[in-house]
């Protein structure tokens, strides 16, 4: 079986996403341990909270050398809010600062002319139709939102969805083995935990999983 990690960078309730994750058949890991995290077949990593914070407590914990390894080693990695925020190069929450730089872009706020947080459901419209992370789900479908900030100057050739609130964004990022969600799964219903059980089937099919 798959060795899938939830990435533990004290940055939100990483139980929740293990408890959808076995809701649909696989279990996971949550680990603050950089080795633990190189030696995983997939790695999930959510987070709620402000993206500087999320650099600092990446780092603290050495875990940013270990993400940008686990990325390039082709393994397949997803970023869930605050963590698909952090996969890009820069972040403006409170200050601007460098991210992981696994994705061109930055995560900027959303306008204000609407309330912020968006906290709720919305509208999310795939653009890469074909991706297997929208295997089995309608055109258009709901899910669950809760941030300020969001990606912005991103390439289009990594977005996968887009949703509208204030200004469109991409709400699902991909690139190759790289995907990141900004809404959260693990909150949004049938349609979060199809995506989740997909994740967990391109790790059961990664060519380097595979090779093992």
């Amino acid at each position: 079986m798959s060795r899938i990690v939830i990435v533990d960078y004290d940055m939100g309730n990483l139980a929740s996403v293990r408890n959808a994750l076995k809701a649909v058949g696989y279990e996971a890991e949550i680990s603050p341990d950089p080795a633990v995290v190189g030696a995983a077949d997939g790695i999930i990593m959510p987070g709620m909270g402000a993206f500087g914070n999320g650099m600092r407590k990446l780092g603290e914990r050495g875990l940013i050398d270990a993400v940008r390894a686990f990325a390039a080693s082709g393994k397949p990695l997803l970023g869930i809010c605050l963590g698909m925020q952090l996969l890009y190069a820069e972040g403006e929450e409170f200050g601007a600062g460098p991210g992981l730089g696994l994705l061109k872009g930055k995560a900027t706020r959303l306008p204000d002319a609407v309330k912020l947080p968006q906290i709720g459901w919305n509208v999310v419209e795939p653009v890469q139709t074909a991706h297997p992370i929208f295997e089995g789900l309608d055109k258009t479908f709901y899910a669950y939102f809760d941030h300020s900030y969001a990606a912005d100057a991103v390439d289009p050739a990594d977005v996968a969805a887009t949703t509208d609130y204030g200004r469109v964004y991409c709400s699902v990022a991909a690139r190759n083995n790289i995907l990141g969600i900004q809404f959260h799964p693990e909150k949004s219903s049938k349609v979060g935990l199809h995506m989740l059980a997909n994740f967990g089937r391109a790790v059961d099919s990664s060519p380097c999983h595979q090779r093992v």
